[in-house]
């Protein structure tokens, strides 16, 4: 019970050591290994943040040597750019990390299935499209959640081209 707060100078030495190391090393491999690491969080992001920061945590507290934390954080980055990459080059691979956008709302119509799958109220559909300043439900085309969870509205467009919403199966809706 006596080392609950203070054990030893010795001991608070190591861990602010291992905790600097541990984060120029984590600093440096996310440098490396680009923005996607740091990417707002899809199911896939979130488990990578998840098992750095347990890893950097380990590091730290050392739980693991530096060493092996290291290797530990390399092999986690180098296998989140495989799998992206691969994901890129193949759709069905794609879809088994990356979930598919989902369609809330369409045309005027709250799409009930989708929202009680996703466990979405029309309150908070509401809330989001005022966020978007938006007023009335007549000038909003559609709101998809995202791959990683966020909720974006569409407005109506009179332009013409490649609509925002071509990955969505928006005939289900009609």
């Amino acid at each position: 019970m006596k080392d609950l707060l203070f054990k030893d100078w010795e001991s608070l030495g190591h861990v602010a050591l291992c905790a600097a190391i541990s984060y120029i090393t984590l600093f440096i491999f996310i440098r490396i290994s680009g923005k996607r690491t740091l990417a707002k969080l899809n199911a896939f992001d979130f488990v990578v943040t998840v098992t750095l920061g347990s890893t950097l945590s380990s590091m730290i507290l050392a739980k693991v040597t530096i060493a092996e934390g290291c290797i530990a954080l390399l092999v986690i980055i180098v296998l989140q750019y495989l799998l992206a990459f691969a994901a890129k080059k193949s759709h069905r691979l794609e879809k088994v990390i990356n979930c598919s956008p989902t369609l809330l709302f369409y045309n005027g119509q709250f799409l009930e299935d989708a929202m009680e799958r996703e466990v979405i109220t029309t309150e908070e559909i509401y809330a989001e499209i005022r966020k978007y300043r938006i007023e009335h439900l007549n000038d909003v085309r559609a709101v998809v959640m995202e791959l990683n969870g966020e909720i974006t509205v569409v407005k109506k467009s009179a332009g013409t081209g490649l609509s925002s919403l071509e990955d969505i199966d928006v005939t289900a809706a009609t």
